[in-house]
C-alpha cells in the first residue's frame, strides 16, 4: 500500500523518500512545561499572570526526576527531531533561587539530561507566578525595583542560554513573554510601554552571538485578568523587532480569534531571515488546547513549507492541559503537528503557485481538491515503522499510567 501511495504522489512529481527524511529532520521544539501544568521547581506550586491550567488529571510530574523521567517516555513515542524548551522556573536547586539570581549552575542536570538525549535546549525567562509581579506587571513597572528585579531576570537567562548554545552546538532560543497588563481600562497605555522599552534596551545591550542565543519576544492579546490592556502587544513588539536586530515569536493562540495566523507567517519572512512560532490550539480565545490534525494546524505548516521556511521557522508547542493524561496530550501534540508537517510537504505548491500567477484559479482549485483524497495515511504509517513506532500510542500510554502515574500520590 505504501508503495501504491508513492506512485500516487509521484505522479503529482512529490518524492515521498525526499519527504520522508526532510520531515524527520524537522526539529520541533516540545515544551517541558506541559509535565506539571506549568508549576515549574521554583514557584511554590502556584501558577498566575495571565494564564490558567484546567484540569486535574492524576500524576502530575513533580520534581526535576519524574518530569524528565516523562519527557524520555514522551519522546520515545514522538517522531523525527525533537528540542526541549525549558522555562526558568524550571531551575534545579536545593533551596528556591530568586529569579533574578539564577545561574547556569541550576540548570547543568538539565544540560547533562540534553547531551544525554541528544536533544538541544531552547530558554524562556519566567515573567509571571512570582512575587515580584507588581500590579501585573514586571518589565513595565512604574517602580523601579521591580523592573530592575525582571531586567536582572531576563539578563540572566540570556547568560544562561549562551552556555545551552556552546555545549550543544546549536543556538539556543530565549523567547521574552511577560504577564504585563491591566484588568481595567488603563488611563496611560504609552508610559508602561516606554518602560518596557526602557528595559529590552537594557536587556539587550549585551550582544551574543547568534551561533549561540538567538532572541525573540513575543506578543498577546490578552489574559485572565488582564483583559483590558496588554503592554506587549503586536504593534509594540513588532517594531521593537525590527528596529533592533531581534526576532519576532508569534503564538497562533495570541490573536484574534478571526485573524488567519499562517498568513503572518509570509509577512515576516519577507523582512526576516528567521521567525519563531508557538503552535497551539486555541478555542475561542489563547486556551492552549493540545494541537491536532486541524485546517488551522494544516495552514500553518502550509506555510511554513511553501515560504521554504523549515530552516527559517523555529517551532515549538506550547499547550498545557490537566484534563487528560499528560504524556498523551505531548505525543497527541507532536504527531499533529507532524502530520500537518508531512502534508503540507507532499503537496506540489510550485505547480499551484504557476496557476495562482496565471490567474487560472480554476484548475488551481481542482488540484486541491483532487490532493485531498491521496493516501496520505500510508506515507504516515511507513514513517512510523522507519521510525520505529506504531500509529496506536494509547496502549504504552495506558501502561506507563498504571505502573508510574498511579503511584504519584
Amino acid at each position: 500500500m505504501f508503495e501504491e501511495a508513492k506512485k500516487a504522489y509521484a505522479a503529482y512529481g512529490i518524492d515521498v523518500e525526499e519527504v520522508m527524511a526532510k520531515l524527520a529532520d524537522s526539529a520541533i521544539s516540545i515544551h517541558c512545561w506541559q509535565a506539571d501544568d506549568v508549576i515549574g521547581l521554583q514557584n511554590g506550586g502556584s501558577l498566575s499572570g495571565g494564564i490558567q491550567t484546567t484540569g486535574n488529571y492524576p500524576g502530575k510530574a513533580r520534581t526535576f526526576e519524574e518530569i524528565t523521567q516523562d519527557l524520555e517516555f514522551a519522546f520515545s513515542l514522538m517522531p523525527g527531531k525533537k528540542r526541549l524548551n525549558l522555562h526558568a522556573i524550571y531551575a534545579v536547586s536545593e533551596k528556591p533561587v530568586p529569579m533574578n539570581k539564577i545561574t547556569v549552575k541550576e540548570f547543568e542536570p538539565w544540560i547533562e539530561w540534553g547531551k544525554k538525549h541528544n536533544v538541544p535546549l531552547d530558554f524562556n525567562p519566567t515573567c509571571f507566578s512570582n512575587p515580584m509581579v507588581t500590579n501585573g506587571l514586571t518589565l513595565s513597572s512604574p517602580i523601579e525595583e521591580v523592573r530592575e528585579f525582571w531586567v536582572e531576570h531576563c539578563k540572566a537567562c540570556r547568560e544562561i542560554a549562551e552556555e545551552f548554545g556552546k555545549r550543544q552546538g546549536s543556538p539556543s532560543l530565549v523567547n521574552i513573554w511577560i504577564c504585563d497588563g491591566m484588568k481595567e481600562i488603563p488611563a496611560d497605555r504609552l508610559g508602561p510601554r516606554q518602560r518596557l522599552k526602557k528595559s529590552l534596551d537594557e536587556i539587550y545591550a549585551v550582544k551574543y552571538d547568534k551561533n549561540y542565543v538567538l532572541d525573540a519576544v513575543e506578543s498577546k492579546v490578552f489574559g485572565i485578568g488582564v483583559e483590558s490592556f496588554t503592554v506587549g502587544s503586536n504593534e509594540f513588539y513588532q517594531n521593537y523587532a525590527a528596529l533592533n536586530g531581534v526576532y519576532c515569536l508569534i503564538d497562533n493562540g495570541h490573536y484574534h480569534p478571526t485573524e488567519n495566523v499562517a498568513d503572518k507567517i509570509p509577512a515576516m519572512l519577507t523582512f526576516y531571515d528567521k521567525m519563531a512560532l508557538h503552535m497551539t490550539r486555541s478555542v475561542r480565545w489563547d486556551s492552549d488546547h493540545v494541537t491536532l490534525y486541524d485546517d488551522t494546524m494544516r495552514e500553518i505548516t502550509d506555510e511554513i513549507v511553501r515560504c521554504n521556511g523549515l530552516d527559517k521557522v523555529i517551532m515549538a508547542l506550547d499547550y498545557f492541559d490537566a484534563s487528560v493524561n499528560r504524556i498523551a496530550a505531548y505525543v497527541i501534540g507532536q504527531r499533529s503537528v507532524q502530520k500537518c508537517l508531512l502534508n503540507s510537504m507532499l503537496t506540489p505548491w510550485k505547480k499551484l503557485a504557476e496557476y495562482q500567477d496565471k490567474g487560472d484559479f480554476t484548475h488551481m482549485m481542482a488540484l486541491r481538491e483532487e490532493l485531498k483524497m491521496l493516501p496520505i495515511g500510508e506515507v504516515w504509517k511507513e514513517y512510523l515503522r522507519r521510525q520505529g513506532m506504531e500509529e496506536s500510542i494509547m496502549p504504552q500510554i495506558d501502561k506507563y499510567e498504571r505502573e508510574v502515574l498511579s503511584k504519584r500520590k
